[in-house]
């Protein structure tokens, strides 16, 4: 049987980080290219194929129909052929993932699961970034990032990992003291735990509880989830939280202040660039995550 010819792989991958990039410019940096030694791989590939792949105007190139429809065929299978070879390569690099993750939602729910993730993929290592505030750093210093948000900039891709409700955390004794009932005299002589990103899960808790303009004896604000947990357990105040939070603490010493249902205005999300979730780390990241549920 004959060998059927193969297109050039360079012009192949050439032809699809133009496509995933968006711009000709930023494909033929990153594959550290000329403008011209791009444009000749484009160009052999459309000799190849006999179709024209692209349009091109100045400086812009913009995919055809018949370039779009080659795109969705070919792109699948090249990523396909890139996993085929990775698992055949022994001792192959690093995949190296920067990522950043709030310290508590690290230690709670991302920890707990990643020996599943390194046994399904022993290259990939993940460098975490537990520093406030780090969406800012999404396509600079970090390749995602896992963030406490109302909705995320609408600039990044992003997935939903959750929907909470506020809780009112605080240790066994201090529960027993201000008592089941909501009372505005004993919650004004607390102190009150409220972690930096969630200031407005306070305002809908006060709301819920029917103790707007409530005066506390004082506000503590913490930039830690599991320092403001720890100080709730210690009896230094109510800590106003997630009920996952409370839930996966599994901390004996907490209890929950009152059984009154509050919608949170917070959710955990992943976020990254969009052209940056096709690359390897990001991808396998993202598709485990999504996969086991995290």
């Amino acid at each position: 049987m004959p060998v059927r010819r193969l297109p050039p792989l360079r012009a192949l991958e050439a032809f699809v980080r133009v496509v995933k990039l968006g711009s000709a410019k930023a494909a033929a940096n990153e594959l550290a290219l000329s403008p011209s030694a791009l444009s000749r791989r484009v160009a052999a590939l459309e000799e190849f194929t006999g179709k024209r792949l692209f349009t091109r105007q100045h400086q812009s190139m913009k995919l055809t129909e018949e370039g779009q429809a080659f795109y969705n065929v070919v792109a699948p299978k090249l990523e396909e052929l890139s996993d085929a070879v990775d698992s055949q390569i022994e001792n192959a690099k690093v995949l190296r993932l920067h990522l950043g993750v709030p310290s508590l939602f690290g230690g709670q729910r991302l920890f707990p699961r990643l020996p599943e993730l390194r046994k399904l993929h022993p290259r990939l290592h993940i460098d975490m970034d537990t520093s406030p505030h780090s969406d800012t750093k999404v396509g600079d210093t970090l390749d995602a990032a896992i963030i406490l948000a109302h909705r995320p900039d609408p600039s990044f891709y992003s997935v939903r990992l959750d929907h909470n409700r506020v809780y009112a955390i605080v240790s066994k004794e201090l529960a027993e003291e201000i008592g089941p009932v909501p009372d505005r005299d004993a919650l004004s002589g607390q102190t009150f735990l409220i972690h930096n990103d969630l200031p407005e899960s306070f305002h809908a808790w006060l709301e819920a509880m029917d103790l707007r303009n409530l005066q506390p004896a004082a506000i503590d604000h913490f930039d830690s989830g599991q320092l403001i947990l720890e100080a709730a357990a210690q009896g230094l105040g109510i800590a106003i939280m997630h009920d996952d939070h409370f839930t996966r603490s599994r901390d004996d010493r907490l209890a929950r202040l009152f059984d009154i249902d509050v919608e949170s205005p917070y959710s955990y999300w992943f976020v990254c660039r969009p052209k940056d979730l096709e690359t390897r780390p990001v991808k396998i990241f993202h598709e485990w995550m999504l996969g086991a549920g995290l």
